[in-house]
């Protein structure tokens, strides 16, 4: 059977604001309500790892969430942050913080990290997936036009690799090209039947 049929005896509850996550689990055929939007404080402890930063996150959006899960929900929350050597990228607060993150990862590789939390009413897992992007040299004209143009205030690393600056400025990536749009979308998949055959058999 397919993992959307599987899920079908369940209640998909998708927290995110992103239009990129809502549009890569839409296309995978999994029937899923948006969660109303809720507060969430998308800070962490300046001890953790750089890498560990998108999973604390997206666990922390699941406990922020403010409504009780039934036996037959699933919530899904995530984070994507960017990392380059060893500093945590987020989403820019201004035009001038995204033109300064463009201009540090303009010929340079970098981690793109997604965290994502997976919880019922009992049960709960978090994993994350990392992808590596290599970006050219980009010139202060293209950066300039980006930042006019696709106001990426809202992506991590002020960057969507879906549009036109990952068009001209992407040299290479190595892992989930979703993962850097923000959701693994594969690992996901695998994930959730994995989490579903966990659950007790009244689940199912």
């Amino acid at each position: 059977m397919l993992l959307h049929d599987k899920l079908k005896e369940f209640r998909v509850i998708l927290a995110s604001a992103s239009p990129r996550r809502r549009e890569l689990l839409k296309a995978t055929g999994i029937e899923y309500q948006m969660a109303q939007k809720f507060e969430c404080e998308e800070s962490f402890p300046k001890s953790i790892a750089a890498e560990e930063v998108a999973p604390y996150l997206s666990a922390l959006k699941s406990h922020a969430y403010p409504n009780t899960l039934e036996y037959n929900d699933i919530l899904i929350t995530a984070d994507t942050v960017v990392v380059l050597n060893g500093k945590v990228l987020g989403k820019p607060t201004n035009e001038a913080e995204a033109y300064a993150m463009l201009s540090e990862l303009s010929g340079s590789e970098h981690t793109v990290i997604t965290g994502v939390t997976l919880r019922s009413a009992d049960r709960e897992h978090t994993f994350a997936s990392s992808s590596t992007v290599r970006f050219a040299e980009l010139s202060e004209e293209q950066i300039a036009y980006y930042i006019e143009q696709y106001r990426p205030m809202d992506k991590a690393g002020a960057y969507g690799i879906q549009e036109w600056i990952g068009y001209v400025g992407i040299e290479g990536i190595e892992g989930s090209f979703y993962n850097v749009m923000g959701l693994p979308i594969q690992r996901l998949c695998r994930e959730l039947e994995c989490f579903i055959e966990a659950l007790p058999s009244c689940y199912l």
